[in-house]
């Protein structure tokens, strides 16, 4: 038990445990990454270590404050939990007077994006106002252990002005508190945060270690954890719950939208594509996204010439190949432009479906008439 279970990006952890045993423990740490791979879990890991009743740079697993900061593990369970508590019904203001805070220790909290409603969650749930207020507040409380410790995952959902109330706990620090943002991107968050905060970026693992990794956790033939740990692109959570089957589907149906446009051709059977890709709710459309480039990335790498790439997409090699063949560079280019801009549009909402066939039909050999849409 302790931070020798943590699979991957040693030095990071290695700079955690340094940290703890110099007693310069940071009162901000930024965690950026891909999703799944494993920001969260070694969040939750430092907040043992910095209340562990047994060791100073590590934790136990065993001790009282321990056991009770491991229900941490699974988020999802306590979120459903404080909705129920808070109403299905709840509005604007009750959300922000109940803010949605995750605790099973007093010196340790977890806040999350808000869905608002378990049954009939937000489509965008994000860090709310009163959930920083009270952190702010709470910060600032001596710890009943060693050290208190706030992990805001997912802190790029944090609107600008509410950004601004957080940057107040930054700008003052507690002495005896470690906030920890988790974010994939340290460019989702503003300037005068990320300039407060010790940043450490987790790199994807390598497939190997990550079948590795579903080995132990998963009952997959191997010739399905080879392609979950493929699919995941180096985050072992995301291997460890994704549902195979629609993974394929999904990059399948981007693949033949993608297809269709270098064609110019088949834009019924296109829009049907772009259609049940975005009526899909499971996944959020960053998670489409997603998938788009990394089609587009196994196609840079197959115009390029490149030897024995190392596609992200291996399952659908053949067909990667052939549309490789029949496209160049400039239109990879522009693919990758217009995936940016709609990646940019999230925050305004952006339709899904207008997006991608937009999309499509500018990437069309001829834009002069589209068959199949009036």
């Amino acid at each position: 038990m302790g931070f020798s279970e943590f699979l991957g990006n040693e030095k990071i952890v290695a700079a955690l445990r340094g940290a703890f045993r110099s007693s310069r423990v940071p009162h901000a740490l930024l965690f950026t990454g891909p999703r799944g791979v494993g920001k969260y879990t070694l969040a939750r890991m430092f907040a043992q270590a910095a209340n562990c009743e047994r060791l100073t740079d590590d934790f136990c697993g065993e001790c009282p404050t321990c056991i009770q900061i491991s229900p941490l593990a699974d988020p999802q369970k306590l979120m459903e939990q404080g909705l129920v508590e808070r109403g299905e019904s709840a509005d604007a203001a009750t959300v922000e007077r109940i803010p949605l805070i995750l605790q099973t220790h007093p010196d340790v909290w977890v806040v999350v994006p808000d869905p608002v409603r378990r049954k009939s969650p937000v489509a965008r749930p994000m860090l709310r106002i009163g959930q920083l207020r009270a952190v702010r507040r709470a910060a600032y409380f001596e710890p009943t252990r060693r050290r208190r410790v706030f992990i805001l995952d997912g802190a790029e959902t944090m609107r600008s002005d509410v950004a601004n109330v957080f940057l107040k706990i930054l700008e003052e620090p507690p002495g005896s508190a470690t906030l920890i943002l988790t974010a994939p991107s340290p460019f989702s968050l503003l300037p005068t945060i990320l300039s407060r905060c010790m940043q450490f970026h987790f790199a994807p693992l390598p497939v190997a270690e990550v079948e590795a990794i579903l080995k132990s956790h998963s009952d997959r033939k191997p010739a399905e954890l080879r392609l979950a740990a493929q699919l995941s692109e180096g985050s072992p959570g995301l291997a460890l719950e994704l549902d195979l089957q629609d993974a394929v589907e999904k990059r399948r149906t981007a693949l033949r939208i993608l297809e269709r446009a270098a064609r110019g051709q088949g834009f019924a059977q296109l829009f049907a594509d772009t259609a049940a890709l975005a009526k899909d709710r499971e996944s959020s459309f960053e998670e489409l996204i997603a998938v788009f480039y990394g089609l587009l990335s196994d196609l840079l790498e197959l115009n390029a010439g490149i030897r024995s790439p190392l596609l992200r997409n291996p399952h659908l090699s053949k067909e990667l190949e052939g549309l490789a063949r029949s496209i160049d560079a400039a239109w990879i280019g522009r693919a990758i432009v217009g995936m940016d801009k709609m990646a940019g549009g999230l925050r305004r909402n952006l339709n899904r479906q207008l997006g991608l066939d937009a999309l499509a039909v500018s990437l069309a050999p001829s834009q002069s008439s589209v068959p199949g849409r009036k």
